[in-house]
């Protein structure tokens, strides 16, 4: 039958085109997928792979009952995402986060894909608009769209691309870390997926230690912006370490640096201030500073971070850095399954979209996949219920938000409906997790693009 059934092109292979690919071909719908890497490099990727993690290894908390995002997790779960299958395959110990071995998560997205009968994969850049022969489309070029398709998409909607500046943490070498310092702990205890309430090294910090920190972060020299950059504004959910502490000399220890939960083995105290690290590759070997995204120069980050308690002999993997991140205004230019209103048969997935985050970016991949699956079949998918995760988040992005402020935005427990009867605290979240795992099956439960 797929013979019959014309290929859809997937332009970009990160979280949200690899999904987008992976729900269209198990729908019985072939797939091209073009990536331009390795033939034209980005700023910010290291390798070929499609699904880079080029951030954080972290898709945040796993808890489907009391958080948005973990919410999120289980619905994807439950449509058949691959990008849940390789997370929950290589998942590493990170409290009551799902945090993944990048290399090993990369390599089972890529393989899975590459192993499936109906993709195809192409190691070429899309410059431009995709040809007018490519009926349906789906671009998800992320935060790093090509120069030329950026322009291209300016001149067809009439609207300047927003854009802000992702940060990228550092990544130490485990064996320089001092242990006799750091300690292992996750805040309170808490357990995750894949750990056991010990998950993340924690450097202590006592008042003139952090005051000091402070110091050297606001004066340490910092990478200059290029003039087209000058203007670009952060978003508040990746915001560089230094940007945060220039808001108050207080502000790191109520952000990254928070110490509640926490105790120093060593005095029995909290500490004024913690920085905390956490597991970046199966191996252990390889562990990642929390909340530490900077725009600081390589040779100062090596300077100030080393001032850590416990990493004074730090070896970095990976220094930190900057991308810039360009998302369309999303409320104003696409439909409600994401096709640009100026030219249909182009569909948006993944953070060019508006959504911030892994997770938010695969769960937008993985519907853009469905519906244009249906469209192929000569069928409609209707959007997920506004009561789920992903109707939350997708009823946000195309109508939701107010175009003449449309900022990035993470799934949160904000943009879901109110839910009828009195709760307090938790139990509030629960029951709005519940109704939607349930509203979230009825969705499923009677298109034949559901997983087995």
């Amino acid at each position: 039958m797929a013979s019959s059934i014309k290929h859809v092109h997937i332009v970009g292979g990160g979280l949200a085109g690899s999904e987008a690919a992976w729900q269209l071909a198990e729908a019985g719908v072939p797939v091209v997928l073009h990536e331009m890497r390795p033939v034209r490099g980005t700023e910010a990727h290291l390798t070929e792979n499609l699904a880079e993690l080029v951030c954080s290894n972290s898709f945040r908390s796993d808890d489907a009952q009391n958080n948005a995002v973990g919410l999120l997790h289980e619905e994807m779960r439950r449509a058949g995402s691959l990008i849940m299958r390789a997370a929950d395959a290589h998942k590493l110990p990170a409290g009551g986060a799902l945090a993944v071995d990048r290399h090993g998560f990369s390599a089972a997205v890529q393989e899975t894909l590459l192993a499936h009968p109906l993709v195809t994969l192409e190691r070429a850049e899309v410059a431009g608009l995709p040809p007018e022969d490519w009926d349906s489309v789906i671009v998800a070029t992320g935060p790093l769209t090509s120069p030329a398709l950026g322009e291209a998409l300016a001149k067809l909607t009439g609207e300047e691309s927003l854009a802000f500046f992702d940060a990228i943490a550092p990544i130490v070498h485990h064996e320089s870390i001092d242990l006799s310092i750091a300690w292992k702990q996750s805040r309170y205890d808490k357990g995750g997926p894949g750990g056991d309430g010990a998950d993340y090294l924690n450097c202590p910090m006592e008042k003139p230690q952090y005051e000091a920190f402070v110091a050297a972060l606001l004066a340490g020299d910092k990478t200059e912006f290029k003039e087209w950059e000058a203007n670009t504004p952060y978003f508040n959910g990746c915001q560089p370490i230094e940007v945060i502490a220039s808001t108050g000399p207080q502000t790191l220890r109520f952000g990254p640096m928070k110490p509640v939960g926490l105790r120093d083995p060593r005095t029995g105290t909290r500490p004024w201030a913690v920085v905390q690290l956490r597991q970046d590759n199966a191996l252990g070997t390889l562990w990642n500073i929390v909340g530490f995204q900077t725009k600081l120069k390589h040779g100062e980050q090596t300077r100030i971070f080393r001032t850590i308690p416990g990493l004074e002999k730090a070896e970095f993997a990976r220094l930190g850095g900057l991308h810039r991140n360009t998302f369309l205004n999303s409320p104003r230019l696409l439909d409600a399954t994401l096709r640009l209103k100026a030219m249909p048969r182009l569909r948006f997935a993944g953070q060019i979209t508006g959504c911030e985050g892994y997770v938010e970016s695969a769960a937008v991949g993985l519907m853009t996949g469905r519906f244009a699956a249906a469209e192929r079949h000569g069928t409609t998918q209707a959007p997920p219920p506004i009561t789920t995760a992903m109707g939350a988040l997708l009823g946000h992005i195309t109508g939701g938000a107010d175009a003449t402020t449309f900022q990035p935005m993470n799934v949160n427990f904000g943009l879901f409906p109110p839910i009828d009867g009195t709760f307090k605290g938790k139990e509030r979240k629960q029951a709005m997790s519940a109704r939607a795992l349930r509203d979230f099956d009825t969705w499923l439960a009677p298109t034949p693009l559901a997983a087995e």
